[in-house]
């Protein structure tokens, strides 16, 4: 008998930092990412369905550069019509400066993030470990 209760959507869950596999359970200890040094602590598995969360590979280190890159470019979208920039004054360091600083205020978030688009990239929806013995 399917149940009826509803999917959870993919992006909320991804962006709440929910398992990739049921999208109920939190993936990080904390869910704040204060302290900072505790921040990409990760549950060694899904309290609700026993996916497991850590893996030897599960860095993400690549998809937080691409997504550090992006926010760094990105930063040009409001920069650019605000302040203007020019080859003939100092515009481009001041632009750098703010860019660096926009980027390392976000990387905590960044690098949860990074880790999460890793764990939904390899971990199939509705394909748990924990098996319904009917009890």
């Amino acid at each position: 008998m399917a149940s009826s209760a509803p999917k959870p959507s993919l992006l909320p869950a991804l962006f709440s930092m929910k398992c990739p596999s049921c999208r109920k359970s939190t993936v990080f200890i904390n869910k704040s990412i204060f302290p900072l040094g505790k921040c990409l602590a990760m549950k060694d598995e899904c309290e609700v369905c026993g996916q497991r969360m850590k893996s030897e590979s599960n860095n993400g280190g690549g998809i937080n550069y691409a997504l550090t890159m992006m926010l760094f470019f990105l930063n040009l979208l409001w920069y650019w019509p605000v302040f203007g920039l020019s080859y003939k004054d100092n515009s481009v360091f001041y632009f750098l400066g703010v860019s660096v600083t926009v980027v390392v205020l976000a990387q905590p978030y960044l690098m949860r993030l990074s880790r999460m688009l890793y764990l939904y990239m390899y971990t199939a929806f509705g394909h748990s470990r924990r098996v319904n013995t009917g009890d």
